[in-house]
Parts: C-alpha cells; sequence; structure tokens
C-alpha cells in the first residue's frame, strides 16, 4: 500500500519538493496530496518584485508543471485553506471541513507580511489564531489593510503595486531591506514617483556595514528614489475617495514629518506562518522546530521546509530551555536544498545521512544599475582592536583578522573584505559587479585572499578581461547559488546543445531563482558554449 504524504503549501519550496518526488509517485510508492491557498499554480515569489513593476510577465513566474504532476498521480487541491492538523488521528482539516488522512505530513506554509505598529492599522496576534476557512483571508482574517496600503507577498499584491506604477502614482515603501530597495528601485526605473522610509542611518542595515549602506543610498537617489532616513513611523492619515472610501494619504512619523503618496508599500520583513503548527502542539519559535533531518521536533511524521522551517538541534533531554538560536533562512536557496533532500530521504529511506550543512547565503539585491552583495559577518571596522570569536581581546598583540576597505562614494563604488588568518570570512561589495563575483568565489570556498588586496578591484577597472580570471571559470565554482548549479554543469549542458541562459535555466534549473546569476550564466556560455 502506498505511504500517504500531504503537503501543505504550494509556493515555489513545495513545488520543488513535488517535482523530486514524482518517481516515487509515478512507481506508485507514495500517494501525494498537495493543499494550496492560493488559487493559482505555484509561482517563482522570488521575481514577483520584477512583475509588480512590468518589468516581467506572468508566464516568466512559472516554475513547475502542474498538468505533469497531475499525470503522474498527485491529487492538488489549490484555493483551498487548512484549518487544523490532528496529530492523534493523522488526519488535516480542508476549510470545507473534509477530513485528510496522512502518514506524513510536510508543512511548507511559507511566510506572511509583517505588519508593524502603526496607527490606523490593524495588527492581529497570530500565534494562536485559528486559520479561517476561507484561503483568501490568510494573511488578512478579519483585518484587511486599509485601502492604499500593501504588502507584496503575492500575485494579487504584485496587481495593486502595477497600477500605481502604470499610474505613475506617488509609491511610498516603509522599510529599506532587500525587497523594499528593490522594489524602490524598479519602480523609479519604470516610471513612478518613489520614496523609501526606513528609522535607521542605512539602509539594508541587516546586511551591509555603514559605508556600504551609505554607497548604496546614495546610488538609489541618483536612481530617481528619495531616501528618508532617520524616520521611525507611528501612523497612517487618510483621505476620503471618490467612491467615499478611506484611502491612504500620507505616512506620519514619530518627529512630525508627513510623507505624502498613494501607495504605501509595506516592507518590514516577513514572518514564519506557524499557527497552524503551533495549535497543533507542534514545537515552534521563530519557525516550525525541525532538526537536522527536517522532522518536527514533537512528532517523527511532521516536517517542515523552506520559508516556515526553523532548522536547529534538538536539545538534549533535561537540558535547560531557552530560546532556539537562527531562525529560518528566509532565501529561496536553502529553501529548495531542503525540498531536494526531503523528497531524496522520502524516496529512499534507507539513505538517513542527516541533512548536509549549508553554506552561509550570500545576500544579492537586484537591481539595475545598483550592484549590491554581501556575506558573512562585515561589522568590523579597520581600526577595531582585533578580538577572537570569543570576543577577547589577543594578550600578545598577534592579530589574526583584518579588514580591508575601498570607498568610491562619487561613483557609487564601495568594497570591504573581512578575513581570519587570511580567509575571507565576511564581504559587502557595491557597484562592482565583477569584484563580488570574484569574492563570492572566494567565500564560498574558504578562499584565502592576496596578499595585497587591492588586486581584487582590478576585476572592475577598464582593462579587466574575463578570461584573465581562471578561477571564475573553474568547474566546482557555483554559478547560481539558488539552485546550486556550477559552472561544470552549465558548460556540460552547453556541450549538449544548450546554448542560451533560457536553455540553461530549462537543462539546468540555473537562473531560475532570483534571477541575479543570469549575466554570469552569459559569461560562461561565452567560454565554453560551443562555437559554430
Amino acid at each position: 500500500m502506498p505511504e500517504r504524504v500531504v503537503l501543505v503549501g504550494y509556493g515555489p519550496v513545495g513545488a520543488r519538493f513535488v517535482e523530486e518526488l514524482l518517481p516515487a509517485v509515478r512507481a506508485g510508492a507514495i500517494d501525494l496530496t498537495v493543499v494550496g491557498a492560493e488559487s493559482c499554480e505555484a509561482y517563482n515569489r522570488v521575481l514577483v518584485a520584477e512583475f509588480a513593476v512590468g518589468h516581467t510577465d506572468r508566464e516568466s513566474l512559472e516554475i513547475t508543471d502542474p498538468q505533469e504532476a497531475r499525470d503522474a498521480g498527485v491529487r492538488i487541491l489549490t484555493g483551498t485553506s487548512v484549518t487544523a492538523i490532528n496529530r492523534t488521528r493523522q488526519t488535516v482539516t480542508l476549510g470545507a471541513g473534509d477530513q485528510l488522512p496522512y502518514d506524513r505530513l510536510v508543512l511548507a506554509t511559507g511566510a506572511r507580511a509583517n505588519i508593524p505598529t502603526l496607527d490606523g492599522v490593524t495588527r492581529l496576534r497570530r500565534d494562536r489564531t485559528r486559520p479561517g476557512a476561507d484561503p483568501q483571508t490568510l494573511d488578512s482574517a478579519d483585518a484587511p489593510l486599509p485601502g492604499g496600503v500593501t504588502a507584496l507577498r503575492d500575485l494579487a499584491d504584485a496587481e495593486t503595486v502595477l497600477a500605481a506604477v502604470r499610474a505613475g502614482q506617488r509609491i511610498v515603501v516603509l522599510g529599506a531591506g532587500v525587497l523594499g530597495m528593490e522594489i524602490a528601485l524598479a519602480a523609479a526605473r519604470a516610471g513612478a514617483e518613489t520614496c523609501v522610509v526606513y528609522h535607521g542611518e542605512t539602509p539594508m542595515a541587516r546586511s551591509l556595514d555603514r559605508g556600504a549602506g551609505a554607497t548604496l543610498a546614495r546610488s538609489a537617489r541618483r536612481a530617481g528614489v528619495a531616501m528618508i532616513d532617520h524616520s521611525r513611523a507611528e501612523g497612517i492619515l487618510f483621505r476620503t475617495a471618490d467612491d467615499g472610501t478611506q484611502r491612504f494619504d500620507a505616512l506620519l512619523c514619530a518627529d512630525g514629518k508627513q510623507i505624502g503618496g498613494d501607495l504605501l508599500l509595506l516592507s518590514c520583513g516577513v514572518g514564519a506562518r506557524t499557527e497552524l503548527a503551533a495549535l497543533a502542539g507542534l514545537d515552534v519559535s521563530a519557525g516550525i522546530l525541525v532538526d537536522d533531518t527536517l522532522q518536527s521536533w514533537a512528532d517523527p511524521r511532521v516536517f517542515a521546509i523552506g520559508d516556515c522551517a526553523h532548522v536547529v538541534a534538538r536539545p538534549r533531554e533535561g537540558a535547560a530551555a531557552g530560546t532556539p538560536a537562527g531562525a529560518p533562512s528566509g532565501l529561496i536557496g536553502p529553501g529548495w536544498r531542503q525540498a531536494d533532500w526531503l523528497a531524496a530521504r522520502f524516496r529512499d529511506e534507507a539513505s538517513l545521512a542527516p541533512l548536509a550543512e549549508r553554506a552561509a547565503s550570500v545576500v544579492m539585491l537586484k537591481a539595475e544599475g545598483v550592484d549590491v552583495a554581501a556575506a558573512g559577518d562585515v561589522r568590523r571596522d579597520p581600526w577595531d582592536t582585533d578580538t577572537d570569536p570569543g570576543g577577547r581581546a589577543h594578550a600578545d598583540g598577534c592579530a589574526t583578522s583584518s579588514v580591508a576597505q575601498w570607498a568610491d562614494p562619487e561613483h557609487g563604488r564601495y568594497v570591504k573584505m573581512v578575513t581570519v588568518a587570511g580567509i575571507l570570512t565576511g564581504f559587502v561589495c557595491v557597484g562592482m559587479p565583477r569584484t563580488a563575483a570574484e569574492l563570492t568565489l572566494l567565500f564560498e570556498r574558504g578562499g584565502e585572499l592576496p596578499a595585497d588586496r587591492s588586486v581584487l578591484l582590478r576585476f572592475d577597472g577598464p582593462d579587466y578581461v574575463p578570461a584573465s580570471g581562471a578561477d571564475a571559470f573553474a568547474l566546482d565554482a557555483t554559478v547560481c547559488w539558488c539552485n546550486g548549479v556550477t559552472v561544470g554543469a552549465i558548460a556540460g549542458a552547453a556541450e549538449e546543445g544548450n546554448t542560451t541562459v533560457a536553455c540553461i535555466g530549462s537543462a539546468t534549473r540555473a537562473g531560475t531563482g532570483c534571477g541575479g546569476c543570469k549575466g554570469r550564466i552569459g559569461e560562461v556560455l561565452e567560454r565554453f558554449a560551443p562555437v559554430g
């Protein structure tokens, strides 16, 4: 009898899990049912911002073939909510009241946009809120956002932003993280009047140091985005529209500033959807707590992947309780790797090796003309007193870590490299895409930097020749971080006749995540694609 697997969530990570499980479904070993709240099939959420400003079409967001899955025997229920998990009976309850039995349950419920505390906006407590039967109210429940206020998590949100961009309206973005900066820069490029409001000194403060953030802010202003820093939002002012409804008019800040606009776009981070798991008695923290085999701490028949999965070692019995370290990664690459690994485990239960340790992620800002990449801890400054990893200063004065920094704010360029015993442990790079690619390669490999750090700047110099960077074309060098595709895999696909970026994406999945590697894929093709 086939094992009954129920997957809750049909986003990009859930869709990847389905694809990888198809061989077992076709073989009759697994009976797979997928429940997704959105009425449409799975799509690439990473590119929703591109769709929201008209830079890509709806078809470009497609990442899976649901008909192939259905033909293989997968039951896909879209536009359907799960309101409860009964772990004793091993069933999930659907919005219409139907009971769906499972032998193993996989939660890929993803994350929702954080709604900040603002006067005029109702902020729900979701930790113990029972999911509603109507899937369209999965995030809004009984407290929808006011008119003229939106977040950017799904296609409906994107349609709202797209209408504002096409109408040339003024868009106020609250929050200067990666998504906030990407949408602001893209909207400005599309012709909308855009401003970004944030309470800190610099944008992307979680990933960038002060110098890189200041360089990014200056580059954004040059691109037409108004950057309003040191502004803590407290409330919203409304106006009465022609139809009699209340709509956003201005953002009110703690210092009295009123920042007017037509659309307020909330970009204040995301939070894992954990209420379904919490109500079922599963352990949750920043996400659904799972061990390194993606198995729930509380129930060996329940698993979690993607933005809802908080992967951390299960505490030893009798150990003191505390807040678990870490959080869900929030990036699509780690989520896809989790889906791949868990599907492989389900296909072959004899292979129970723990989930491989994931490499530290590289954060990239995707915006035309504004290139940003960062990884590792870049908080150290060149003149900081050296400390060891435990935070203790070295008594003998022998430094094991150092910082190299170069800045050209006038031209929007900035680089910082943090090393320990010569090994690159963190970097940030603004406005220098080729240098960023080289540093990404060295960071991935734990490579040692040259004694003269300045030679790395030549990659963005006028006399740089791509062929001279031989290491960048090493066969084991990663090109697509979202899917873990190497130069060698792309070269092999090119030899088989895949000579365009689109063909490489179909053959290897490279470039189908955030899309930030498409330029690198093109360079690899220039190097390895057959001539003639």
